[in-house]
């Protein structure tokens, strides 16, 4: 019997996370306590950009955005916020979306199948993915429940599944 096998992935929908940015720029839009404060939210490059009069305004509008990228079904490991910083009379926070797994979680990972998962479970590193098989589907079934309870800092799906 040949080997089954499935990857680990790390990735963002990126059409989800501009509908959840949708999501809070109507939101902000409306909320009574961000009139009149220059509260925004908008894509620059690649990042989320949130601008605010005061450094607590800006923190509750990135409150906002994590609320809809929740709702979205993109989880909050995957978001890469930064501190409040003044730029001229506003507050910014700049956030990114990570896509892949970095090399380091990807060792860790790694190390955690081999030192965890059932001894037929066999694992490699793929640039920013992982493949992960084994002779057995249990056991690879059971070393995806094994990833979903760790606790990583990494938002982890499991894909091709074969």
């Amino acid at each position: 019997m040949a080997d089954s096998s499935f990857d680990i992935v790390s990735k963002v929908d990126k059409m989800e996370a501009d509908n959840a940015l949708h999501q809070a720029q109507k939101e902000i839009s409306q909320r009574y306590d961000f009139k009149n404060v220059g509260a925004s939210v908008d894509w620059s490059g690649e990042k989320f950009l949130l601008k605010a009069s005061s450094e607590e305004r800006v923190k509750a509008v990135l409150e906002v955005l994590e609320a809809k990228l929740i709702k979205r079904g993109i989880s909050l490991k995957s978001l890469d916020a930064g501190e409040p910083y003044a730029s001229g009379k506003e507050y910014r926070i700049e956030a990114g979306l990570k896509q892949g797994i970095a090399q380091d979680d990807a060792k860790k990972i790694n190390k955690l199948i081999r030192d965890e998962a059932p001894k037929s479970v066999k694992s490699q590193i793929q640039g920013d993915e992982l493949r992960v098989s084994s002779k057995s589907r249990d056991d690879l079934q059971a070393t995806m429940a094994l990833l979903k309870g760790a606790d990583l800092d990494v938002d982890l799906q499991f894909v091709n599944l074969r």
